[in-house]
């Protein structure tokens, strides 16, 4: 999710009563981390996510954002432990967003066919305002331009705070589905000394189903997996709808994001290697402005030593 003027970046983040919004992305299972943290450990052996997106390139204020994340389960604990860090920069590095987040998710076998997990997430957060780069009313020269300097109040230009998150999955061998919720404290955002910006809660509902073609369902069988997923922050709502087609080594998605763009997935995977590309096709009146958004992902699933009895790994989407 995304604050939409960038030019307007010195009020949004100065001005008492604004409220931020949370980095998006469109490949969500390849960041099943930042998507929710109940899918800690859930394909148990070790798991590395990386991603990249690039919002709106055209813009001279775009949005640049990369997470990195590992995983895994543990049998001595019974759950799974993930480790989670994201760069965002907006306004070409005017706000930048560090986060550091630990997560642990325990997993629980309803039945034979039905588990459930439950994660929760502590995060510390950093943002910084590179202050030099931004531009106010008072510097202009009706003929020169920005050549005056502002009587703006500088205020602390770095602001740091906990943050925590908790979500749920649910899952067969062919259904799935979650909930997330997120900023569960709404940590005050301000960079000023007065009043307060709590960063709003946010919350993710997914699910999806993985469905072979042709009776055979072994692993290099040819699915299709219909998938939504819908969530709110503060005023902003937002649909995604789509289906995910993979035979081995190929994957391919095609998506809906509600009156703002249609999204194309490419994918391949091989072995522990799995790497995606998908590009946001803008309809909304950013289109002819925007230039898209393009998002890659670099996955590396590893072996482990044979999965526990007790232990059922998630069938989902890689993308």
């Amino acid at each position: 999710m995304r604050r939409i003027k960038v030019t307007l970046i010195a009020i949004l983040f100065f001005s008492a009563n604004a409220f931020s919004q949370d980095p998006e992305f469109t490949q969500f299972y390849a960041n099943p981390l930042y998507l929710n943290p109940a899918f800690a450990g859930s394909q148990k052996c070790p798991r590395l996510s990386l991603n990249y997106r690039n919002q709106w390139p055209a813009l001279s204020g775009n949005f640049v954002t990369y997470t990195a994340s590992y995983d895994q389960f543990f049998d001595p604990i019974a759950g799974g432990v993930g480790i989670l860090l994201l760069n965002d920069q907006a306004g070409e590095g005017t706000l930048t967003t560090l986060n550091a987040s630990l997560m642990y998710a325990y997993h629980l076998n309803v039945s034979r066919e039905f588990s459930i997990k439950f994660g929760m997430q502590a995060m510390y957060v950093q943002k910084k305002v590179d202050w030099d780069k931004l531009r106010f009313g008072d510097q202009i020269d009706p003929r020169y331009g920005f050549v005056y300097q502002t009587t703006e109040i500088r205020p602390e230009t770095q602001k740091s705070f906990m943050d925590f998150s908790a979500g749920i999955l649910a899952y067969t061998t062919r259904v799935y589905g979650g909930i997330a919720v997120n900023h569960l404290t709404q940590p005050d955002e301000k960079f000023f000394s007065y009043d307060e910006s709590p960063l709003p809660r946010k919350y993710t509902v997914h699910a999806g189903a993985l469905l072979p073609l042709g009776g055979n369902d072994d692993e290099d069988a040819t699915y299709i997996s219909p998938n939504v997923l819908f969530q709110l922050q503060q005023d902003f709502q937002q649909l995604n709808f789509g289906l995910y087609v993979a035979k081995r080594p190929l994957v391919g998605g095609l998506w809906y994001r509600n009156k703002d763009s249609f999204i194309a997935l490419v994918g391949l995977q091989q072995g522990i290697f799995k790497f995606g590309y998908s590009y946001d096709i803008t309809v909304s009146k950013l289109r002819n402005a925007s230039a898209g958004s393009h998002e890659f992902s670099l996955g590396l699933q590893f072996s482990c030593r044979p999965k526990t009895k007790r232990f059922r790994a998630i069938k989902c989407p890689a993308f």
